[in-house]
């Protein structure tokens, strides 16, 4: 299903379709303030694992973040976070930025793996953030590649649509994404470091 979904004023009937979906453990294709992303609700596993199969086992294995609404939603998912990262993340979000912190004993349950950190992200895009509230808890998300060498994200969401459409049960049309990705920081040593530097620049 292709859903077209206005930026500027998200209709919330559309926004609760893509919800109900979400809440039945279906793969939802969504528009961010870098490139379009793929995702579904954090607690169906079995929906995570299909993700993971759509996009190949190695390419998939570490890319995976959550997106949560406000900074108050991480707690139940990250260890504490120091009072100077805490600073960094509400002075420079929402917005291209993708930090890395110290997950707390939820996350490797969740996530069926060892993994001890977590990519967190609060997109700068009405559409997602409206999505992510009447969700009420974060969505798993990674970013969906072009198979070009030089073009590496695909912004076309009628494109999109063309190669998921059959694979993904939506798919939004929330205009031209970008062709950059967010911003990495990584926080988990408490001196935040940029390990990816794309869209963005970081506010300190």
């Amino acid at each position: 299903m292709l859903i077209k979904i206005y930026p500027e004023n998200p209709a919330h009937r559309h926004i609760r379709t893509v919800v109900e979906a979400l809440n039945n453990g279906q793969i939802v294709i969504f528009p961010t303030d870098t490139v379009y992303a793929m995702g579904c609700d954090l607690f169906y596993h079995k929906t995570f694992q299909k993700i993971q199969q759509i996009r190949g086992q190695e390419k998939a294995k570490n890319n995976f973040s959550i997106i949560v609404k406000d900074l108050s939603m991480l707690s139940e998912y990250t260890l504490p976070i120091d009072n100077n990262i805490f600073r960094l993340m509400k002075k420079n979000l929402p917005g291209p930025f993708t930090f890395i912190l110290n997950a707390n004993s939820k996350v490797p349950k969740l996530f069926q793996s060892k993994k001890r950190t977590l990519g967190v992200r609060i997109p700068d895009n009405r559409i997602l953030m409206a999505i992510v509230e009447e969700l009420g808890h974060p969505l798993v998300t990674t970013s969906i590649h072009d198979e070009d060498e030089v073009v590496e994200y695909i912004t076309d969401p009628g494109l999109i649509y063309e190669k998921y459409g059959q694979m993904v049960d939506i798919v939004i049309d929330g205009g031209y994404g970008d062709n950059e990705a967010s911003t990495v920081v990584d926080c988990t040593s408490g001196e935040p470091m940029i390990v990816r530097q794309e869209k963005g620049i970081l506010l300190d």
